[in-house]
């Protein structure tokens, strides 16, 4: 059963458009669940409660609105399409089995709510996806010939003709494939524009990261510079970050010395041979640490400082390009956001998401196994409090 609690504040609508809730229904363990987003969230409770499988819901949304097939877009999840649907659910006479998954946006056009239905098997394909908001349906498709790749779409137009429709393939996000559709000529065309627009941005602004200790502490070569979700390549983005904004790397400077064993001094990269570099901690003493040497706790949070503090031109991500980067709000999704730490590491790394969060430039989807507390706060200090979703098994 899923519960919730702390359902954070509906903000006011801004010019960053921002997932503020997903749905789930008959998603792995999940039935009818519907999660509010705030700018911290964070989804904790046992094993096999259903925490990362949201996390890899809103991921193949993300991946979905970047334009990658369903396929894909279900690649993060163990098993693909039929690891989705719930194990004990029945197919329907036509042997149909699938799963529902959905968001809301708000951003500049309102709120704006994206659903798709998706056929698991006997064949992956979408049946069904409706885009409203502005009180109507803006786009709604459905699978009306099994036998053709391709879906009815039906999109507002408010012409002569108030509705268009058009055949959309049925293995991608028709919302996000509007804007080669759609003219723009009409009001209602434009709304239609505005709305995909919106949720496009919002989910495409995604940067999904699991540090893997154990393939951050091999040499990489120096020129890999956009950090990737493994944050195996850490020791070349520091390389870059040092160079390139000294008052952003003495931040992570200040954070890293905060979750990890002993003073530090600074973050800096050392050349080997062959043009690959590993990353090496400075201390007081003049000693230095390679990264290698640090346990795996100190590595999970040196890299996630480092996607907080850092923004998607630095990250392994495909952001719009057509919109400005003022426009836009990276969300991080942090699967096992507490693994390998103990409390000082999670009180301290939760409070640096907070204060990132409370920026508005950042926005934090996360999982934690135990309880995290931030750390306590004076009057002067108003940061953004972590939502906390509970689920139970």
């Amino acid at each position: 059963m899923d519960t919730h609690r702390a359902r954070p504040a509906a903000a006011p609508h801004s010019q960053r458009p921002a997932v503020t809730e997903l749905r789930l229904s008959a998603f792995k363990s999940h039935r009818n669940a519907v999660f509010p987003l705030g700018p911290l969230t964070l989804f904790r409770g046992a094993s096999g409660s259903g925490k990362s499988s949201a996390l890899q819901a809103y991921e193949a949304l993300a991946r979905l609105a970047g334009g990658d097939s369903l396929d894909e877009a279900l690649t993060p999840v163990a098993g693909g399409a039929p690891a989705c649907v719930p194990h004990r659910a029945r197919p329907d006479a036509q042997g149909r089995r699938g799963f529902r998954i959905g968001c809301t946006v708000d951003g500049p056009a309102g709120t704006v709510r994206l659903d798709v239905a998706v056929q698991a098997e006997p064949e992956l394909r979408v049946v069904g996806e409706r885009l409203t908001g502005s009180g109507r349906t803006l786009l709604s498709t459905a699978l009306r010939d099994p036998g053709l790749r391709t879906v009815e779409a039906a999109w507002h137009t408010a012409g002569t003709v108030p509705v268009t429709r058009a055949p959309l393939p049925d293995d991608r996000l028709g919302t996000a494939l509007l804007p080669l559709r759609v003219a723009g000529k009409t009001a209602g065309q434009r709304l239609v524009l505005d709305a995909a627009e919106q949720v496009v941005v919002a989910l495409r602004s995604v940067f999904a990261c699991d540090p893997r200790p154990e393939l951050m502490r091999t040499p990489v070569a120096a020129r890999d510079g956009l950090l990737r979700g493994a944050c195996d390549n850490v020791a070349a983005v520091l390389g870059r970050t040092r160079n390139e904004c000294v008052t952003r790397h003495a931040a992570l400077v200040a954070a890293v010395g905060e979750g990890c064993r002993g003073p530090v001094e600074g973050l800096s990269v050392e050349g080997l041979t062959g043009g690959f570099v590993r990353g090496v901690l400075a201390r007081d003493t003049g000693a230095a640490t390679p990264l290698e040497r640090l346990g795996d706790g100190e590595l999970r949070y040196l890299a996630l400082s480092l996607v907080l503090l850092t923004g998607p031109g630095v990250l392994d991500m495909d952001p719009v390009a057509e919109v400005l980067p003022a426009r836009q709000a990276l969300t991080v999704l942090a699967d096992g956001f507490d693994r390998c730490l103990d409390p000082r590491q999670a009180r301290a790394l939760l409070g640096l998401a907070a204060r990132m969060c409370e920026r508005g430039h950042v926005r934090l989807v996360g999982t934690v196994r135990g309880d995290v507390d931030q750390e306590p706060r004076g009057a002067e200090e108003e940061t953004v409090a972590a939502s906390m979703v509970d689920l139970g098994v």
